[in-house]
């Protein structure tokens, strides 16, 4: 069996990491090299600048602002999608009453019609999602301050995306109304694959919801929990946050510049202000902010796996 085996491994990777190495470790490589240079990403020529581009960001206030706008995403989105998403899916597959002649072990009643809700908002796109909360945000026509109106508090009618102090909040909302979801499904299939016996075991010690969550639930599922923990943040520093703040915001990234993310930052730099070069340089800071997330993460969250 060990004949020819480092020559099958090499066999199946070799394809595999070399389209890794040119789709994804080749453009990060051409970024950080024009990210020295004075590149309008529409000319071929340019001129190495050294440091300028980095020193020039450091001075950036609107740079600073995308920066905390971005960390509170990475902070806050999956801190608030994770846990809401951990409670309903422990509601669906772990909190329910036991019924007469049904399991001991049992979601809540109409488990399977939440799931399907809970994972509706994954069926469309980002950007449909992000439309439809810019109608519903409206402050004369929208929804939600027709609602208000409509139960008598014609005198709260915020401007939500046009107040600066709201409109980054609100952006929030629709990510964690649009991705917890994912994470209820994800979850719920690492509670289907814990023993019953051990919540049955808990239920004759007298073990209530809560101790069960977090003495038997959380401490099984959480390598599931630390790699969406992972996953949320990356999407939180990504795509899902650009598209979203592109889509919904004045400006974009208004009102004040108070929704402007690095990710945004990156794109109006380089295909509004054709400064490609200054724009890679943002994108090798979004790199390492993502990295520095993703590796302290996976510092905090380790633990002694348990196994069942």
């Amino acid at each position: 069996m060990q004949h020819g085996k480092y020559r099958f491994i090499v066999g199946f990777l070799a394809l595999p990491l070399g389209l890794y190495a040119l789709f994804v470790v080749w453009p990060f490589i051409q970024s950080i090299y024009y990210s020295f240079t004075d590149w309008t990403g529409l000319s071929p020529e340019f001129k190495m600048v050294g440091l300028d581009n980095y020193r020039r960001m450091l001075d950036d206030e609107i740079f600073w602002k995308s920066l905390q706008h971005s960390l509170m995403f990475a902070l806050v989105l999956p801190l608030v999608t994770i846990s809401l998403a951990l409670f309903f899916a422990f509601m669906i597959n772990v909190g329910g009453r036991r019924r007469r002649g049904g399991p001991v072990i049992s979601g809540v009643r109409g488990s399977g019609f939440y799931k399907i809700v809970y994972f509706f908002p994954q069926v469309l796109s980002i950007a449909i999602v992000a439309l439809l909360f810019a109608f519903a945000y409206n402050p004369d026509s929208g929804a939600i301050n027709s609602l208000l109106r409509g139960i008598g508090l014609d005198s709260v009618q915020p401007l939500w995306l046009g107040d600066p102090s709201l409109a980054l909040w609100c952006v929030m909302a629709v990510l964690v109304w649009s991705t917890v979801g994912f994470f209820v499904v994800l979850f719920s299939a690492g509670m289907a694959s814990i023993p019953a016996d051990l919540y049955e075991a808990a239920l004759l010690d007298g073990a209530g919801r809560a101790t069960t969550f977090f003495r038997i639930t959380l401490p099984l599922l959480w390598d599931t929990v630390q790699s969406g923990w992972v996953y949320m943040g990356i999407l939180a520093l990504g795509a899902e946050s650009f598209a979203v703040v592109q889509i919904m915001t004045t400006g974009p990234g208004g009102p004040d510049y108070s929704t402007t993310v690095m990710v945004l930052y990156v794109y109006q730099k380089a295909f509004r202000d054709g400064q490609a070069a200054y724009a890679t340089t943002i994108g090798v800071a979004l790199l390492v902010v993502t990295l520095a997330f993703a590796g302290l993460v996976m510092r905090l969250g380790r633990r002694e796996r348990l196994e069942y």
